[in-house]
């Protein structure tokens, strides 16, 4: 009887331990599952904090982006490390990311599609970095970004088609001290939904006029410290009411920034002048009067235009048909006159093939011909007028010698005009027939090699004269050789 007891009871606490050993097992696996979950790069914070899960590595020495990191983080931050490159692997299935900031790092180079994958992400911040382009598919697959912060790179390019993933979300575009000089104006003119442009310390020296047109959501445009001497009014602006300067005044829900700028203050700058904003620092360049001075000092009526004034032109022209000519036209005026040429037959003057505009008042006319004898008028046009000059070119038809009275009427006919290829002939032809002809040899595109033998035992010749017409135009072109 005592042994069965003691079989009993071995039993009992035999199952008794079995089953504790099982619940520390399940336990153990409890805690591991937990312990892979919370995985942590190292060096780095993470919080669990649910749903969202947030990695910090500042100024942790990174040379690359760890490989590491839980696919599911939300927010990542690698902020005051050497990291150099962005990979394409690096972000590859973080769907879930939401706001990236890369910051003061050392990224010189960022991999085709690097950002493919975050479809989710809403802010990028790349700034103080080295950064000194950015190409169409480095930002390819952010189809929801609404920040993207890119100030103190070394940016001189941005290509046009790099922000059209998220043209339509973009909320804040930040390009500010870089390297720019030229933007990608037509890309900024759609950001439908943007609110804030820094452009602010870079090199940018033109704005095209109604680049901002359909911005309707712009609060604010930071284009201090460049190389403007002119900012075109643009829709837009007039958003801004037009207020006395005085204290109280309202402020705009539109600001603008235009100071250190190297501005010319004429009439072309007075809708700035009319504005009150909350940030009016522009000062004035030139003219020397008013260099230095802010504008809310100056007097509107001080902002002035001088008309063009024509102070050279070139004198009465005489040239044989078919000779090149320059017209001249020089004019001065404030701003900077814009020149144009109206031909004899009252049509402006274009460029073509045989006439060339530049933009200092010449006009190159490089085959003439008769239809163009007559009066050109140059016109000098700027914001305060316009000036015009005469400038009579005479054509003279080229000789022909055919008719000469001085040619032997009874000379033997001269070699045959009938353009014959180098490499032709006939069977029937003699090495003195062939001889006799013009050749043509080595004909390309834009050259020939023409050929006849020495005609000096005919009476009479002063020189020989070559024909031909262009394609491009309706004129005979002479070239002459004595």
């Amino acid at each position: 009887m005592d042994g069965q007891k003691l079989n009993a009871s071995y039993c009992i606490c035999r199952s008794a331990i079995f089953l504790t050993m099982e619940r520390l097992v399940v336990y153990l696996l409890v805690i591991s599952t937990a312990v892979k979950a919370m995985m942590c790069p190292k060096r780095c914070m993470c919080q669990n904090l649910s749903p969202s899960f947030t990695i910090l590595c500042t100024k942790t020495g990174l040379l690359f982006v760890p490989p590491s990191i839980d696919r599911r983080t939300a927010e990542l931050r690698l902020m005051d490390n050497f990291i150099t490159t962005l990979r394409r692997k690096d972000f590859a299935n973080m769907t879930n990311l939401i706001h990236l900031t890369l910051s003061r790092n050392t990224i010189s180079q960022i991999m085709p599609y690097a950002f493919f994958d975050l479809k989710g992400l809403h802010a990028l911040h790349l700034d103080s970095n080295r950064l000194t382009y950015i190409n169409e598919d480095h930002f390819k697959g952010l189809i929801n970004l609404r920040h993207l912060i890119l100030s103190n790179n070394q940016l001189s390019y941005i290509s046009p088609g790099s922000l059209d993933d998220f043209i339509e979300t973009i909320e804040d575009l930040d390009l500010s001290y870089n390297n720019l000089v030229n933007v990608p104006w037509e890309t900024i003119a759609k950001l439908s939904n943007v609110n804030t442009v820094s452009l602010d310390h870079n090199l940018i020296e033109f704005v095209p006029e109604g680049i901002f047109s359909n911005l309707h959501k712009l609060a604010r445009l930071d284009m201090t410290s460049n190389k403007l001497k002119k900012i075109p009014p643009d829709p837009l602006f007039s958003r801004i009411p037009v207020y006395a300067k005085s204290k109280g005044s309202p402020l705009s829900s539109l600001v603008l920034s235009f100071g250190g700028n190297p501005l010319h203050c004429n009439c072309e700058l007075v809708w700035l002048r009319r504005l009150t904003r909350e940030d009016d620092l522009e000062t004035c360049a030139s003219p020397p009067e008013l260099m230095g001075k802010y504008f809310w000092s100056i007097k509107e009526e001080e902002f002035v235009c001088e008309p063009p004034m024509i102070t050279h032109r070139t004198p009465k022209l005489t040239v044989t048909e078919g000779q090149s000519v320059s017209l001249k036209c020089k004019a001065v005026g404030d701003p900077d006159p814009y020149v144009r040429w109206i031909a004899p037959d009252g049509k402006l003057v274009s460029n073509t093939s045989r006439t060339i505009s530049y933009e200092n008042g010449t006009l190159d006319i490089l085959v003439t011909s008769l239809t163009e004898k007559g009066t050109f008028t140059c016109i000098a046009s700027n914001a305060a007028g316009e000036s015009t000059a005469p400038v009579e070119l005479l054509v003279t038809p080229y000789p022909n010698l055919a008719n000469s009275t001085n040619c032997d009427k009874d000379a033997e006919p001269g070699p045959s005009d009938i353009l014959i290829s180098a490499k032709s002939s006939f069977p029937n032809e003699t090495k003195a027939q062939q001889e006799k002809v013009v050749v043509v040899a080595e004909l390309t595109s834009s050259s020939a090699l023409i050929q006849w033998p020495s005609q000096h035992h005919l009476p009479g010749i002063r020189m020989y004269q070559i024909q031909y017409n262009s394609s491009s135009d309706d004129i005979l072109v002479y070239r002459r050789e004595i």
